[in-house]
């Protein structure tokens, strides 16, 4: 997102493109769109020129996915349905008469999972980040892999204008991390621009748009960083510690700052 222009350019669910980041910016550069999905965005990217049909698999992550299969498919994104067998498909547990043998109610219990227990410091890999260049002016970016065991299909707070970033010149701009699913319902990010529009400081904007989620899902799990137009920043987390790290022309390397929630 471009601060001085307001102009955003996104990509979600591509397949087989490693450059999802530099996607976001040529949908910006040479469309007039926002946001491009699925494998259409996968041949924009192609014809703009990026690298495809790269295997994005890692012996890591088929090592996870296998040990996933082998545990029934748990843990899971779903709610308030029934596996047919061990990884679905899945259905309406309304939709069936269990007292049929359908599926046991084990396996209907197996499905619920509180939201803390699926997105961590270790299960997900966001990056945001926020610059300012020497003129002043400000931009944000965002990359994502996602949340892991997602539904396939699922787009997360990512390539979301206003929940994993926002920038505005005249202000600041904000980054974000943790569970998307909850905080794009809140877009975090716009709140804390705009908060620091009203006369926050950053920490107090970054506090404020955590504990707006905090009230209404106190078990989720998730942080953002504010900086306004001055370089003044700070964080906000809930639900673990969160650092960022900052580095300007006057350091001599970057410098990490923790957050307690």
């Amino acid at each position: 997102m471009d601060g001085v222009t307001m102009e955003v350019g996104a990509v979600a669910a591509m397949r087989y493109m490693k450059d999802g980041i530099r996607a976001a910016r040529l949908v910006m550069q040479h469309t007039k769109h926002t946001l491009l999905v699925g494998e259409q965005a996968s041949a924009f990217a192609l014809s703009m020129g990026l690298p495809g049909s790269t295997n994005l698999s890692s012996s890591e992550s088929l090592g996870k996915w296998s040990k996933w299969k082998e545990n029934r498919c748990q843990p899971n994104f779903w709610q308030n349905v029934v596996p047919i067998n061990s990884c679905g498909p899945y259905h309406p547990r309304d939709s069936l008469d269990l007292t049929k043998g359908a599926c046991s109610k084990a396996k209907l219990m197996e499905t619920i999972e509180s939201r803390s227990s699926l997105i961590g410091l270790h299960n997900h890999d966001t990056i945001a980040m926020a610059v300012i260049d020497r003129m002043g002016h400000l931009a944000v970016g965002t990359s994502t892999n996602g949340a892991t065991y997602k539904i396939p299909g699922r787009v997360g707070d990512g390539p979301i204008a206003g929940s994993s970033a926002y920038a505005d010149d005249e202000i600041g701009a904000c980054g974000a991390t943790g569970d998307g699913d909850i905080m794009m319902r809140f877009l975090p990010c716009y709140q804390v621009v705009e908060s620091m529009r009203l006369g926050m400081e950053p920490k107090l904007a970054a506090k404020d748009a955590i504990s707006r989620i905090a009230r209404k899902f106190p078990d989720f799990v998730g942080a953002v960083f504010a900086i306004n137009k001055n370089g003044k920043h700070a964080g906000a987390c809930h639900g673990w510690t969160f650092q960022y790290s900052v580095r300007s022309q006057e350091m001599d390397d970057v410098e990490v700052f923790t957050v307690l929630p």
